[in-house]
């Protein structure tokens, strides 16, 4: 039997998101479900390699069940499993990447491979490989030690947020930093759900009363998303110093991940074109809040996350995206980065809202036990 867990860890909510993510990227776009008469196990017998592969599909495959074993390993560990966990972590990669391309062969746009399977459970192998040398070699523990110096005790969930903001913000978005603008691609989604129907003409016209952002509030815009994490992060944070820390990586982890996101978007020679006057004003505007922000109180973080996060979703969205960014979406969502398309969309949706959750969960338990 397993010892009674000792301590919390961030990696069993961290797996749990990661492998509901991996659904998403393995079954979207969840339309066009049909049976084609063929047992779904039939690929499992197919020749190896398979007549159509590329490199792309190979490391894609390894790297996207990499994280989910090492997370999972990590999770088993550190909560009383050490001789099982190696085992039980890629028996439950190569369980999950089996029922995905079982699904998959129901699916007109994706094409269900035993090479695929394999990669993935080699993936899955590697990264609690991984988990499991860090854990041998002490890092693991010095991590704990680390967690509990710079953090309060319950900043499991504000951590895993925080962990996913970067791969959030992977997906491109109309605004730098601006998550969450999900207004307009709703109302087209209730549109073409209702066509043809009496309740279509129930819709507001919202669509078209939609404005684009001004300069100004483009920068604001920015600012704003760039000081949201920087808040989750004072709100578990006391110390001054190791928050102005936190805020520099996290400012750039972010204007690195959006340099990669344009690029993977609209190629490598334009990584940095997203940075017009009104950005760059706009993070250099969200650093100075951010430090100015360094004193706030952890109650008060939360208070001024929520006003922050309000605003900012807010803006969004009652701003349009371009015609030339949804061509962006498009190509994301036909080309080869359909594998990431679920869980980059998904991601950039629900980051805020389910940090705004989080917030406001939080200031409730701690009302209630003051």
């Amino acid at each position: 039997m397993p010892q009674t867990a000792a301590h919390k860890t961030v990696a069993w909510p961290l797996a749990q998101v990661y492998a509901a993510l991996v659904v998403f990227a393995s079954l979207f776009p969840f339309t066009g479900w049909r049976a084609q008469g063929i047992d779904p196990w039939v690929f499992l017998f197919a020749r190896l390699p398979p007549p159509y592969w590329t490199g792309f599909d190979v490391t894609i495959n390894v790297v996207g069940y990499a994280p989910l074993g090492f997370l999972l390993a990590l999770a088993l560990l550190r909560t009383g499993w050490p001789h099982s966990a190696l085992a039980l972590a890629t028996l439950g990669g190569t369980l999950l990447s089996l029922l995905m391309e079982f699904l998959q062969i129901y699916l007109p746009q994706r094409v269900p491979s035993n090479l695929d399977w394999l990669l993935n459970s080699g993936g899955t192998l590697l990264g609690a490989l991984l988990a499991t040398l860090l854990e041998r070699l002490g890092a693991i523990d010095r991590w704990s030690r680390f967690r509990a110096r710079w953090f309060v005790p319950d900043a499991h969930g504000a951590l895993v947020l925080l962990a996913l903001w970067p791969w959030a913000l992977l997906f491109p978005a109309a605004e730098p930093f601006g998550l969450g603008q999900v207004l307009e691609r709703l109302e087209i989604a209730l549109e073409q759900l209702l066509e043809d129907s009496a309740f279509l003409d129930w819709l507001p016209e919202g669509l078209e009363l939609l404005e684009p952002l001004s300069p100004a509030s483009e920068l604001l815009c920015v600012a704003l998303g760039l000081l949201v994490p920087c808040l989750l992060a004072y709100g578990i944070m006391p110390h001054k110093g190791r928050r102005a820390a936190l805020a520099f990586l996290g400012t750039v982890i972010g204007v690195g991940v959006t340099a990669l996101s344009a690029a993977l978007s609209y190629g490598p020679a334009h990584a940095w074109e997203w940075l017009n006057p009104p950005v760059v004003a706009g993070i250099w505007v969200g650093v100075a809040l951010a430090a100015l922000l360094l004193w706030l109180p952890l109650r008060a973080c939360a208070v001024v996350l929520m006003l922050v996060l309000t605003l900012h979703l807010s803006l969004l969205n009652n701003a349009p995206t371009s015609a030339y960014f949804a061509q962006t979406l498009q190509a994301w969502e036909q080309g080869r980065f359909i594998r990431f398309f679920g869980i980059g969309q998904w991601l950039g949706w629900l980051w805020p809202y389910a940090t705004l959750v989080y917030v406001v969960l939080q200031a409730a338990r701690k009302d209630s036990n003051s």
